[in-house]
């Protein structure tokens, strides 16, 4: 007897309908072909011994299971229920008139119990697409499922479970999750705030702008003085992430296994590796690709704490999804594509002991050898760091005496303000939507400057001895800033506070 049952596997952050075909005849061998990996080819030692373990019978026939398209490669344990349903329903153990309507996914145990699955959430949107009607999975995973709308999500926790729904022995309610409530309910406040810190006032300025433009970041500064801290404030300015956003980011963490609790990833991401993380780690992939920290990062805040101690081939592989926003993990059979579109916040410190330009501590390190720390930092990385800042210690009369500061909330608001400006001016042109963006086409007719504007710009060069791309990065900058004053024109006091933001550029700075 001839049976199809209805699984799903998943490449990037989008899945594809497998057709798990099981035939029950005459022989006594079995047989799992349609380009399975070994994790699927041991799945049999599973079913078998679950079968057995619940009390059904296991055919003593020929079972041969064909999963299709065959030209796709099938990886993982999750399609262990799949392929149980296929043969008790093959052997008329279990009743298979509307097997069509499902898709089945679940990782046995030897006893019967389902264990988790791995983006569950592709899954129940291609199974939506694709028009099927019911979705059965792991309990664990049902929440997560149920974000997508117009599916049954059917959460069970045995493989005697789902023979009995099947069979009409046992009535399973849905699993219902209101995504548009639980959205805007886990959009709660921030642990962290602004107000937390004392004084820098030009520092939180900075990171104002660069949250308003979608700016990269790069915060130089002593040991202590903050920069950890502020970074770690930056989501709580940035602009909500609207319900699309939402569901792209909790994918990818889907995808990744990486999903809490939480059924929705509802605030934006703060991924912080450690300065020994590989460059497959932090970009994605492996034998079996998987999304890496800057895919983890997406629609949210990549903290690269300092910066230097990274190698070099790591913070290399970081350029091409920092122009392009995604990254392709290619191998020779297949590629996927994981969306990477994240602010770059790095920090480090300015020399090796940590104290050049420190006010008060003297440095220690010998000639030449702060130009040499900071030429770790590549050229082309560099250049796409649009605002160089740099972090000074607060002293204890400002920590002691210092008036509240302006808090997460208000700061968020005029950031909104200005990305709603960009929002309209960018409405017509695709993937683009902030300042940061800006082509150098489009420089010309989006930053145009006043003749003491010019001016202002080409003394600044010249005198502080500024590299030749620091050039475009103050225009968008000074762009920004005018769209934070509500401003249609780049005004010569916008430029102005654009410069200072590259007073640390490697030329003139550590000379």
């Amino acid at each position: 007897m001839l049976v199809k049952t209805f699984g799903s596997a998943v490449y990037g952050i989008d899945a594809t309908t497998i057709t798990v075909e099981v035939s029950v005849g005459q022989g006594s061998k079995y047989f799992i072909v349609g380009l399975p990996d070994n994790a699927v080819k041991e799945s049999w030692q599973r079913i078998e011994t679950a079968i057995k373990h619940i009390g059904y019978k296991m055919p003593r026939q020929k079972i041969v299971i064909n999963m299709a398209p065959a030209d796709i490669k099938k990886e993982g344990s999750a399609y262990d229920l799949t392929m149980a349903i296929g043969i008790l329903a093959a052997s008329e153990q279990v009743e298979n008139e509307t097997l069509d309507q499902y898709v089945i996914m679940g990782e046995l145990s030897l006893d019967g119990a389902l264990q988790p699955i791995k983006g569950v959430l592709p899954i129940a949107i291609k199974a939506r697409q694709e028009g099927f009607k019911k979705f059965i999975l792991p309990k664990v995973n049902a929440r997560e499922a149920a974000i997508v709308n117009d599916i049954d999500v059917i959460g069970v926790e045995s493989l005697q479970e789902t023979i009995n729904y099947l069979n009409g022995a046992l009535e399973i309610h849905p699993t219902f999750v209101d995504t548009r409530g639980e959205f805007s309910q886990n959009q709660s406040s921030s642990e962290f705030d602004f107000a937390d810190v004392k004084g820098q006032k030009n520092i939180k300025r900075a990171l104002e702008i660069a949250a308003a433009g979608g700016h990269n970041v790069i915060l130089i500064g002593p040991p202590g003085a903050g920069k950890t801290m502020l970074a770690k404030r930056i989501p709580t300015i940035l602009p909500p992430l609207t319900l699309q956003e939402a569901l792209e980011t909790t994918k990818i963490h889907s995808v990744a296994g990486k999903l809490s609790s939480d059924s929705l990833v509802a605030s934006r991401p703060f991924r912080s590796p450690h300065h020994t993380v590989s460059d497959v780690a932090l970009v994605g992939g492996g034998n079996q690709p998987q999304p890496g920290e800057i895919s983890l990062a997406h629609n949210g805040v990549l903290f690269l704490d300092e910066l230097p101690e990274f190698k070099r081939t790591v913070l290399e592989v970081l350029r091409q999804p920092m122009e392009e926003r995604k990254v392709n993990i290619s191998r020779a059979k297949f590629s996927v594509d994981y969306p990477a579109s994240f602010m770059l916040i790095a920090s480090m410190n300015p020399c090796p002991c940590g104290y050049y330009n420190h006010p008060e501590k003297e440095c220690v390190c010998a000639p030449g050898i702060v130009q040499k720390y900071l030429n770790k930092i590549s050229g082309p990385l560099l250049d796409r760091i649009d605002l160089h800042v740099e972090v000074t210690p607060v002293s204890f009369n400002e920590l002691s005496s210092a008036p509240e500061s302006e808090n997460s909330k208000d700061i968020r608001e005029r950031v909104i303000n200005a990305r709603e400006v960009q929002s309209n001016r960018y409405k017509e042109i695709v993937g683009q939507y902030c300042n940061a963006q800006i082509s150098s086409k489009q420089l010309k007719e989006l930053c145009q400057l006043d003749q003491v504007g010019q001016n202002l710009l080409k003394t600044a060069m010249e005198k502080l001895d500024l590299s030749a791309r620091a050039y475009d990065r103050i225009l968008k900058v000074g762009r920004t800033i005018a769209d934070l004053a509500d401003s249609d024109k780049i005004l010569p006091e916008h430029i102005a506070e654009a410069i200072q933001y590259r007073s640390l550029d490697r030329e003139g700075w550590a000379g």
